[in-house]
Parts: C-alpha cells; sequence; structure tokens
C-alpha cells in the first residue's frame, strides 16, 4: 500500500515545488522521516506549500478498507477435486478411519481403559447436603435489626435477611459458633441442629425444632414468588421418609410460619367433664 501511495506524494510534491529537487529521487529515500524528505530549495513559500501537500494526503484510502478476516481459511472437505481435499476429503482408501467415527473409548479391540483401571469409593444418592450457619451470626444480625428475634426464625427468615446464601440444596443446620453471644429466648426452624446449639438455645429460654422439607417443599419455603408467577398452588407438605423420622421433629409448614409450635414434655392427663 506504501508502494501504491509514494508515487502520488511525489506528484504532488513536484506540483507545488515546480523545481527539480536536488537530491537523488532513489526508492529507499522515500521510507525515511520527513526530514529527510526535505530537499535544498531556495523558495520558502513553494516549501510550506511542498509539506501541506503531503499533510493533505492520508496513507488510509477507502480501496484499502476490508474485514477483519483471518489468514488461514476454513479447511473444506469434500467440495471437488480442486480444492486438493476432495473425494476421499484426506482420509485415504478404506480402512476403519475412513469410515466415520469410532465407538467412544474403543481402543482397537485390547482392554479399554475404563476396564483396566479399579473401581475406587461410591457416590450415595440418598445423601443431604446442609448449609450451616452458627448462632453468632444470627445473634449480630439480630443486633442490627435485620431479624426479629420475637417472631419465629425460620429458613427464610435466614435466607431474607443474609444469614445463608441463596444456594440451599437440603436444608440449613444451626452450629454451635458463637453461642455465648445468645443472651435471650429466640424461637428457630432449620433442617438439622448441633447438641452444643441446642442446648445454648435452650438455656437462654428458646427452642429449636427440626422440620422437614423435601426439594418441593423447601423451595415453596424460600421462593413463594415463584409459584405465584407461574399460577401454581403451594403444594401440600411432604412427610419425612421412614429413615429420617427420628432426625425430625414435624413436617415443615407451608408457606412460612411466624409462630413457633411449643413442645409438650409432660402430657396432661384427660380429666373427665363435672357431671
Amino acid at each position: 500500500m506504501i508502494r501504491r501511495i509514494l508515487p502520488s506524494i511525489s506528484s504532488v510534491s513536484s506540483h507545488f515545488l515546480k523545481t527539480k529537487p536536488i537530491c537523488s529521487p532513489s526508492p529507499l529515500h522515500h521510507f525515511h522521516s520527513l526530514q529527510s524528505l526535505q530537499c535544498s530549495n531556495p523558495i520558502n513559500k513553494n516549501r510550506s506549500l511542498w509539506f501541506q501537500g503531503i499533510r493533505s494526503y492520508s496513507l488510509l484510502s477507502l480501496n484499502d478498507l476490508r474485514d477483519n478476516v483471518p489468514r488461514k481459511q476454513k479447511t473444506r472437505k469434500g467440495r471437488g477435486i480442486g480444492s486438493g481435499k476432495g473425494k476421499t476429503a484426506g482420509r485415504g482408501h478404506k480402512g476403519q478411519k475412513a469410515r466415520g467415527n469410532g465407538k467412544l473409548g474403543f481402543e482397537g479391540g485390547q482392554t479399554p481403559m475404563r476396564r483396566r483401571l479399579p473401581k475406587r469409593g461410591f457416590k450415595n444418592p440418598f445423601s443431604l447436603t446442609f448449609q450451616p450457619v452458627g448462632l453468632g451470626k444470627i445473634a449480630k444480625l439480630i443486633n442490627a435489626g435485620k431479624i426479629d428475634s420475637h417472631e419465629l426464625i425460620t429458613m427464610k427468615t435466614l435466607k431474607d435477611a443474609g444469614a445463608i446464601g441463596k444456594q440451599i440444596e437440603d436444608g440449613v443446620r444451626l452450629m454451635g459458633r458463637g453461642a455465648e453471644q445468645i443472651k435471650w429466648p429466640i424461637h428457630l426452624e432449620v433442617s438439622r441442629v448441633t447438641v452444643r446449639a441446642k442446648e445454648a438455645v435452650e438455656t437462654a429460654g428458646g427452642s429449636v425444632r427440626r422440620v422437614h422439607y423435601n426439594k418441593l417443599g423447601l423451595r415453596a419455603l424460600l421462593k413463594p414468588k415463584w409459584f405465584e408467577k407461574k399460577g401454581r398452588l403451594l403444594p401440600k407438605p411432604a412427610r419425612p421418609p421412614p429413615k429420617l423420622k427420628d432426625k425430625v421433629d414435624s413436617i415443615g409448614r407451608l408457606p412460612a410460619p411466624t409462630k413457633p409450635i411449643l413442645f409438650f414434655t409432660e402430657e396432661e392427663p384427660a380429666t373427665s367433664p363435672a357431671l
């Protein structure tokens, strides 16, 4: 492009100078800086016109604009013998490698890698993952005014206050970290609770209830607006499976409750009405 433009620059300069330059017109001379392009000329007026002609001409022309195409185009196979990749498309004649894709993991008949390596461990499909939250974090949120300690603290309350993240898989586990900060009675409903956390809450005069929610029930508890947006009713609370009956205290309630269920440790004897 530079070689194409330089003759036009020399024609513009000769038009403004109208005098023969003293310097020799060698092709290497055009690639020097503007100072090297200056030739000895007694007429200052023509010199200024000559520089104006060079500045007015740009090295970028409209006919040189093009898209940013890659230097190496994609190889198109099977488009005729003239392309060099026609007919067999570079695969040669016959054979296993010329007949399409082979089976994944096939190694020509020998024992594949997936069978040579031994098995190690297993993945329990019935495992449950609970998101932990400490009592100290709940106490800080209560002091900050984000959680009302006079109402029931559910998993939805903890999610709205920022005590737990948005990705809750199977529920929340209450931990005993910061148990010394709980100095007033609070009532909670979570999926699991540790022994230390339960003792700290009950010592302060509160209660902790382990409730069961399945996947759909947990979504209805945390995101009830999703069901309203879809025009669906809230599902009924699910009963825990037989293996989890000893690990929960009651079935989760929907929608999110605001009042706790009291524990009855001693059953009062039924009294017959007086006649």
